[in-house]
């Protein structure tokens, strides 16, 4: 796996305090053309590695020691923080909103959302890490399916067409609008249709699209 346009490897710092998952985990990545600058086992040193290192992203699991509850989400933020422009995925056994709504508050991308089984699946898991380096977002399908279902009455996700609640459940999971055309057999003119509509039904003023397509996620996570 390399970056555009030097060609470099992607530098990895990865937090997982499974040692064996963390070998694995190496592993993967490494064989994938990856660089592994630092690999830890909790909070803490995942922000010295982030700090000393400056890697393009950091993978990190949500539930670290000392308690196994957010750990690894709140040193992931403490380290974006600290070295700004550092993109995060994290990765999680359970499907959990808010860690999702607390990684996107800053409002400037580079950040994913993903269930450890999502891991299997090498192709999307080097899709989603790309994706957060090149400042985009990813969640997890299963975020997206759950957000779905807890919808609010007065919810402005209510105000989107069924198709704009659909286009706008793939820019949460993260897909480009030439992508989102391809899996709803349309063309990208319509897919910017309904992206430039659901801004709009939104509140999102004009803005560079990027950022309106990461603050259209966090108004999805929010409501």
């Amino acid at each position: 796996m390399r970056l555009s346009p030097d060609d470099r490897p992607m530098r990895v710092v990865l937090a997982e305090d499974s040692v064996l998952l963390r070998e694995g985990l190496v592993r993967l990545l490494e064989e994938a053309g990856t660089e592994v600058v630092a690999a830890v086992g909790d909070g803490p040193s995942l922000v010295r590695a982030v700090t000393e290192a400056r890697p393009d992203v950091a993978v990190v699991d949500v539930r670290m020691p000392p308690t196994h509850t957010d750990e690894g989400l709140r040193a992931a933020v403490q380290a974006r923080a600290t070295v700004p422009g550092t993109a995060v995925l994290v990765l999680s056994q359970y499907v959990e909103v808010a860690y999702a709504d607390e990684l996107l508050a800053d409002g400037r991308g580079g950040v994913g959302y993903l269930l450890k089984d999502r891991v299997t699946d090498l192709d999307s898991f080097l899709t989603a890490l790309t994706d957060v380096v090149g400042g985009g977002t990813v969640l997890d399908p299963q975020v997206v399916a759950q957000l779905f279902a807890r919808r609010r009455a007065d919810d402005p996700v209510r105000r989107l067409t069924p198709r704009e609640r659909e286009v706008l459940g793939l820019i949460a999971e993260g897909h480009s609008n030439s992508a989102i055309a391809r899996l709803l057999v349309v063309t990208p003119g319509a897919v910017e249709k309904h992206t430039q509509r659901i801004f709009a039904k939104l509140g999102l003023a004009q803005d560079e699209d990027q950022h309106r397509r990461v603050m259209a996620t966090l108004a999805y996570l929010r409501t």
